[in-house]
């Protein structure tokens, strides 16, 4: 990707997350990435087109890690799940703006079928790659048998649920609501990295495994 394609689309991205969408126009864009209108036509040609730039931009270097994370046999199972955790809190904390957009696409049931179509592909992509790390741990008898689509979605919400309402977070982190960006984020991911590593051992450890009732 050229640098002057990822400058727009970081820029674009920014607007995005504190406009929205519709209140963002592609001569924002290009006041904020500093080229001309035509650029933006050249490489995007519209700001639909854009946005789904974008959303895959983001999105293909999480599905690298997750696949590199899958191929490294020096890690248990365990170890790629801890891995897994600190990944998604990191990723999200340090990319809010993208979050927010897609936060806020997915709260209006995505602006088109192309972009709710690439988002979904993008989301069973990254689960068929969680779903091998979980198999690989149930097939060498370390992980009970679990809704793994459902595990994964108690990791993006926990995280989302937090990252969506400052005013909620720094509350239950007895922050003042003004308190710096970095110290927000850092306290933030201790607390979510703890939580959800904690909460996946005893939802994974097949030692936890229920025995079904005669």
């Amino acid at each position: 990707m050229s640098d002057k394609r990822e400058h727009i689309l970081t820029s674009a991205e920014k607007l995005f997350a504190e406009k929205g969408f519709d209140g963002t126009s592609v001569r924002d864009i290009a006041q904020q990435a500093g080229v001309n209108l035509a650029m933006i036509s050249y490489y995007f040609g519209s700001k639909e087109k854009l946005l789904e730039a974008l959303i895959e931009f983001r999105a293909m270097y999480a599905y690298g890690i997750l696949e590199e994370l899958n191929k490294n046999e020096s890690l248990s199972p365990w170890d790629k799940i801890d891995r897994l955790v600190e990944f998604y809190v990191d990723r999200i904390l340090n990319n809010l703006p993208f979050h927010n957009i897609m936060y806020q696409e997915s709260a209006t049931n995505y602006r088109s079928e192309e972009i709710k179509q690439k988002v979904i592909k993008i989301k069973m992509r990254n689960l068929d790659q969680i779903t091998k790390i979980i198999a690989d741990g149930q097939q060498r008898r370390l992980f009970r048998q679990v809704d793994i689509p459902m595990t994964v979605g108690t990791i993006m919400g926990t995280i989302s649920s937090y990252t969506q309402s400052r005013t909620y977070s720094c509350l239950i982190l007895a922050l003042q609501e003004d308190t710096s960006d970095e110290t927000y984020r850092s306290r933030l991911a201790v607390r979510l990295k703890s939580h959800l590593k904690h909460l996946l051992r005893a939802h994974l450890d097949i030692r936890n495994e229920v025995e079904p009732q005669s």
